[in-house]
């Protein structure tokens, strides 16, 4: 399967040449290239389009920031080709200003996950038919995923069914969960869930 990708590798280099900077497979088998942020609708296309490739089916599109970099964020899409039961990674760089080619011109459902990419990083899609807040909420202020997402001093709306309204609160970081213990059962403590096994001994 390795050498399979690499061939699909060489073969978007040679039709994609000014397109496709880089392109590799990792050490899990799976083929990453990476794309000049203004071609990844042509290059979308082409992968979804061309006969050799077929990846017809957009699984994710995802962000990472890597904030000590000029080009801070990655923008990550997943395709699959069922044809060739194949999966293929493409990536474009961005920073907070420049704004990415929308893809929902070549797949319908990448609206909802540049909303996502959006909500939680801040990358701009240019010419997105409804960029808007997808998971925090509307006067939320921000973009939590980012690596300099300050931990304190943001509210958070919710109703509240007892007030009978919408209130305000200071954002609470629940740490409760953040003490682990690795301690087995085996080594004579009885875990949370463990009830039941106490007879059995």
């Amino acid at each position: 399967m390795t050498q399979v990708l690499k061939d699909l590798g060489d073969y978007l280099n040679a039709a994609l040449p000014t397109d496709v900077l880089q392109t590799e497979v990792n050490r899990c088998g799976e083929l990453t290239i990476n794309v000049r942020t203004p071609a990844i609708q042509k290059v979308l296309t082409f992968l979804r389009d061309d006969p050799a490739c077929l990846f017809k089916l957009l699984i994710d599109v995802c962000g990472v920031d890597w904030p000590g970099r000029e080009m801070r964020f990655d923008v990550v899409y997943h395709l699959l080709s069922m044809k060739h039961n194949q999966r293929i990674r493409v990536k474009v760089q961005t920073d907070e200003e420049t704004p990415v080619p929308t893809s929902t011109t070549v797949f319908k459902s990448a609206g909802w996950f540049e909303r996502e990419v959006w909500d939680m990083y801040g990358v701009i899609f240019a010419d997105h038919p409804d960029l808007r807040r997808i998971l925090s909420d509307y006067g939320f202020e921000g973009h939590p995923l980012r690596k300099d997402f300050p931990l304190s001093g943001y509210v958070e709306v919710r109703y509240d069914d007892e007030q009978k309204r919408v209130v305000y609160e200071p954002v609470k970081l629940t740490q409760d969960y953040r003490s682990f213990d690795f301690l087995s059962p085996w080594e004579g403590r009885t875990l949370p869930g463990d009830e039941k096994a106490e007879g059995n001994r």
